[in-house]
């Protein structure tokens, strides 16, 4: 056990005994207290000295746990609180313990679309009066990226049930390159986001590869509970290591990907790297850098590296190079004047 997890539970057994005005506690009562305590979490006898229960009582008058317990000797020999009704349980939130509990309750609150957080939502719901009840009124200082209106959220928790209890979905699917809509069983192995996206990621059947499904373009979903589930040691770190994004291309062998990165950016992309694989090449004079990544191409990958126009330069290999040089050529040709698209065409 750790010395913090000791020391909290030494701090809370003598915030106990002094509750108890009914019993006159001395130094070594409250010594034995405490190794029982402590014994009972260990499971084994660990010896506390006289010293250390000394110290624990002058941290817990002092300031430095926000503590400030008001903790007097009487009678040269006993300890007890001066306030009887004091107890370190009862120590109003501060500030700033108000402002880390309403940022986490509104963190947690991101995730109301699953049901693995229904049992804690009244312990949220509680928590938010007791801060409002303290302080009236708090100005959130974090934000989190989430679009409220994206498509299939409410999917999120029937999902997520189908997947931890291993069950086949008939799934009712319109991709953005369909014209129709298409049904097919799925077996679903994990839910991922991405760009503040959800995607479903399994298979269809066992001997086709892996694949994603943006839970905005699902239809509907239903059930095949005759269907065996597949049953497969899907590691998702391992299948998403040599990837930008949620769009794993099977077959592909991750390639060196080499970019040059103006002054402006270069702090951007070095602190904030593209991928994990990431390695800075060379640093030039004028601030530019030439960084490389070892990744497996894909369109979220082509997306990212697009985003930061002129500002970046593909280097190698040269196929994607000259792709990227024909989409930044093609978007070039949209402000033309000539080819101005408008409105009502």
């Amino acid at each position: 056990m750790s010395q913090n997890k000791n020391a909290l539970i030494r701090y809370k057994t003598i915030d106990k005994c002094l509750q108890n005005k009914y019993r006159q506690w001395t130094l070594e009562d409250l010594i034995e207290e405490c190794s029982e305590a402590l014994s009972e979490y260990e499971g084994r006898q660990n010896p506390i000295s006289k010293r250390t229960i000394q110290m624990d009582i002058q941290l817990m008058r002092s300031e430095k746990l926000g503590y400030n317990a008001p903790i007097v000797v009487y009678d040269k020999k006993y300890y007890k609180y001066e306030d009887e009704d004091f107890s370190i349980t009862d120590i109003p939130l501060t500030e700033t313990d108000m402002n880390v509990l309403t940022e986490t309750v509104s963190m947690l609150k991101q995730f109301k679309d699953f049901s693995l957080f229904n049992d804690v939502s009244d312990i949220l719901q509680r928590l938010e009066d007791k801060i409002y009840a303290e302080k009236s009124h708090t100005k959130p200082v974090i934000y989190l990226d989430k679009n409220e209106k994206l498509k299939g959220l409410h999917y999120l928790d029937e999902i997520y049930q189908a997947i931890i209890k291993k069950m086949v979905l008939i799934i009712t699917y319109k991709s953005f390159k369909s014209a129709e809509e298409t049904k097919f069983h799925f077996h679903p192995f994990i839910l991922k986001e991405f760009n503040n996206r959800w995607f479903l990621i399994g298979k269809r059947k066992a001997l086709q590869p892996i694949t994603n499904l943006a839970l905005d373009r699902i239809i509907s979903i239903d059930y095949d509970f005759n269907l065996t589930y597949i049953e497969e040691d899907f590691d998702a770190d391992d299948y998403y290591k040599n990837v930008i994004g949620v769009t794993v291309n099977s077959g592909l062998q991750p390639r060196r990907i080499e970019v040059w990165v103006d002054a402006s950016n270069a702090p951007y992309v070095l602190t904030k790297p593209l991928h994990t694989s990431q390695r800075l090449i060379k640093q030039n004079e004028d601030g530019s850098v030439v960084i490389h990544i070892y990744v497996i191409p894909n369109y979220e990958m082509e997306r990212l590296l697009l985003g930061f126009g002129s500002c970046l330069e593909i280097l190698r290999p040269e196929g994607l190079r000259n792709r990227m040089k024909k989409v930044l050529q093609e978007a070039l040709l949209r402000y033309d004047s000539e080819n101005k698209t408008e409105l009502n065409s």
